[in-house]
């Protein structure tokens, strides 16, 4: 098997209530380490929480996971850490083995109180994969391996884009369909004859209930489109095209004004000793 490859698993959810399709739950996870779950795309997994921090990464496929307005793209080259108690949900963008580890969190070094995005390169994927092999009754050996899990765990830096809806009837229309279709070229002239409302109107409630302006709105709503396509490799502009924009050049630009780096290097970096989560719109560290 290789290292990355989704490990196997016995049945390690007998006993567990886990809830899918509402709008909020919570789950207690006492006696469970870890778990690979097989999720298929479209299939959510909705809002939910439990006590004990969690650790997700995808060896093979890729999914989204989403906190209040903000969303962390999760495959094999980065993990997502999640603290006990924090709402999140879950969006798979392929076919995927979600692999989640469980932390208590009086028995947990780390004191990360935010989503943190993890460098799963190197030796952290084959420690995932090989920690949720290990049965109940290795307790011993799990302690160890974890020790060496927590030395290695880097945070990577990595920005965040809002995915804040507007709660207007008519506004909100117009953003649901650009969550459709974030290709959609339509100005706030088109969309204000679509729903019925003055572009003006439009562009107050966009900028009131989003706190960004349309057109940055749409911006971020396309990148956040593109960001699922890029983790699986697709080329550049492929994903230009498929998010609204006529050429590569002009996506890379948006994403490097709004996101502080290149496509290419918001996968391919091998991430940063410190954690950092930035403001679309401002500059990255050290400026341009």
């Amino acid at each position: 098997m290789d290292a990355h490859d989704p490990p196997e698993q016995g049945e390690l959810t007998l006993g567990l209530e886990f809830v899918i399709g509402k709008t909020h739950f919570t789950i207690n996870y006492p006696a469970i380490a870890s778990m690979v779950v097989p999720l298929e795309a479209g299939v959510d997994v909705s809002a939910h929480n439990h006590p004990q921090h969690q650790l997700t990464w995808a060896p093979t496929g890729l999914l989204t996971m989403g906190v209040g307005n903000f969303r962390w793209v999760v495959q094999r080259s980065r993990a997502l850490w999640i603290p006990g108690g924090v709402d999140h949900a879950v969006f798979p963008n392929s076919s995927v083995s979600m692999v989640s580890l469980y932390f208590e969190p009086d028995d947990c070094p780390l004191r990360w109180d935010a989503p943190t995005v993890i460098d799963a390169t190197g030796l952290v994927g084959p420690l995932l994969s090989h920690l949720v092999t290990i049965g109940a009754d290795a307790e011993d050996h799990r302690a160890r391996v974890t020790a060496v899990l927590w030395d290695l765990m880097k945070p990577m830096s990595v920005a965040t884009i809002p995915t804040i809806l507007p709660t207007d009837s008519l506004a909100r229309r117009v953003a649901l369909a650009i969550k459709k279709d974030p290709a959609d070229p339509r100005d706030l002239e088109d969309w204000g004859r679509e729903v019925g409302a003055s572009p003006r109107t439009l562009s107050r409630r966009f900028r009131a209930e989003t706190g960004v302006s349309f057109a940055s709105w749409r911006t971020y709503e396309r990148l956040n489109a593109a960001l699922p396509m890029l983790g699986m490799g697709e080329p550049i502009s492929r994903v230009a095209r498929a998010v609204g924009y006529g050429t590569a050049s002009a996506f890379i630009t948006a994403f490097r004004r709004e996101i502080g780096t290149t496509p290419a290097s918001y996968f391919g970096g091998s991430g940063a000793q410190s954690r950092f989560t930035r403001t679309p719109g401002t500059p990255p560290p050290g400026g341009d």
